[in-house]
């Protein structure tokens, strides 16, 4: 640990199916390139999750977390275009060498597992400790599970609103993801009819977008009435359970038997993209979202395929943060895009039940608050 670091409360994810941990760890100053921010809110994300029961072989015990948002507190050497008490988000990290960086894609930068899913810095260190033990962190740059986090540059979005900041951690990733799918990687013309498979934060951030792009018909397939219910109130023009109907029949039915230009899969379900494809006119576009364990696979009718149909894999949107979060902003002042719509807040120590609520469907985005963060 640096001289001057810092005691802070953090959720530690201790083992693989096991409740978080919240508890006191100890965090060290921002090094060259790294800024310390104080949390006001981070969002929950089924990525996290997948982490922290080893879908992901991320390294435990880990501080995880990647959806933050809070005020600077200090900047590390190197950083000049940030200051105490500016408004930040927290996103992804990359290397900001490699081509995919260099031509604007960051999303798919060649080290993006080094510098957000290795647990440790690329140097491999990390600057949290519990104890004399060094303790993973440093997720997606950040690990924002915790009252304050020690940020690469490069995570860190500034933004100019006077939105609670609590509410804007979604941003960085659920609803970055499905709102980029529709406006960056699809680009849905107005008119156009998509399919959302899945009704959790990344389906209802596909379907804000898809308002916005103007599509006509916006279909989500769920199987939680509660989330369903919630769709159809930010912008879904049509709703499908799928408990009991045959979502590829009613989407073809509700086409005049056509198929759908477009359609997200957000779950990552081998079988919703299974359907999500074969639910596609011809020409028409799937965008794989939903993340599943390395090494699922899928079956698809290669027949179906050759009448121009594809399946596009999408990371975070094919977003640039600094660039769609302050754009998504500005359609939520505009009206267009009610996000905070989405959210169900709950303070950091009551991260279990957080969990819990959002897997039993109960809620879209559950939002961990810090007692005395910033407002």
């Amino acid at each position: 640990m640096k001289p001057g670091g810092r005691t802070i409360t953090a959720a530690v994810a201790v083992g693989a199916g096991r409740p978080f941990s919240v508890r006191e760890v100890e965090l060290e100053q921002p090094r060259h390139g790294e800024v310390l921010v104080r949390m006001a809110g981070t969002g929950i994300c089924h990525t996290d999750l997948s982490c922290r029961d080893q879908w992901f072989p991320v390294p435990l015990p880990a501080v995880l977390g990647h959806e933050g948002a809070g005020l600077v507190e200090e900047t590390g050497p190197g950083v000049h275009d940030l200051a105490p008490g500016d408004r930040v988000v927290l996103s992804f990290n990359s290397c900001g060498g490699c081509r995919a960086c260099a031509s604007g894609r960051s999303a798919y930068c060649v080290d993006f597992l080094a510098h957000n899913m290795a647990g440790t810095r690329p140097d491999g260190s990390t600057p949290l400790r519990e104890g004399q033990l060094p303790l993973h962190g440093v997720f997606f740059g950040q690990s924002s599970f915790a009252s304050h986090a020690v940020v690469a540059r490069r995570s860190v979005v500034k933004v100019d609103t006077r939105l609670p900041l609590e509410l804007l951690g979604p941003l960085a990733c659920g609803l970055q993801t499905g709102a980029g799918a529709v406006l960056n990687s699809l680009r849905c013309p107005p008119g156009s009819g998509i399919a959302v498979f899945g009704a959790g934060a990344v389906g209802c951030g596909a379907v804000l977008a898809a308002a916005v792009a103007g599509c006509t018909t916006i279909a989500v397939v769920g199987r939680n009435a509660s989330r369903l219910s919630r769709a159809k109130s930010v912008g879904a023009t049509h709703t499908i359970d799928a408990t009991d109907t045959d979502p590829v029949a009613e989407l073809r039915a509700l086409t005049g038997g056509l198929g759908i230009e477009y359609s997200i899969e957000a779950t990552g379900a081998p079988r919703l993209l299974r359907q999500a494809v074969d639910c596609l006119a011809q020409e028409g576009i799937c965008g794989l979202l939903g993340a599943a364990a390395p090494g699922t696979e899928v079956a698809l009718d290669m027949s179906g395929l050759l009448f121009g149909r594809q399946v596009r894999g999408i990371v975070e949107g094919d977003s640039t943060p600094a660039v769609f979060i302050p754009a998504l902003l500005d359609l939520y002042r505009a009206g267009r895009f009610p996000f905070d719509r989405l959210i169900s807040l709950y303070p950091l120590g009551q991260i279990n039940r957080a969990v819990a609520d959002m897997r039993d469907g109960h809620v879209v985005k559950p939002v961990l608050t810090f007692l005395g963060g910033p407002a």
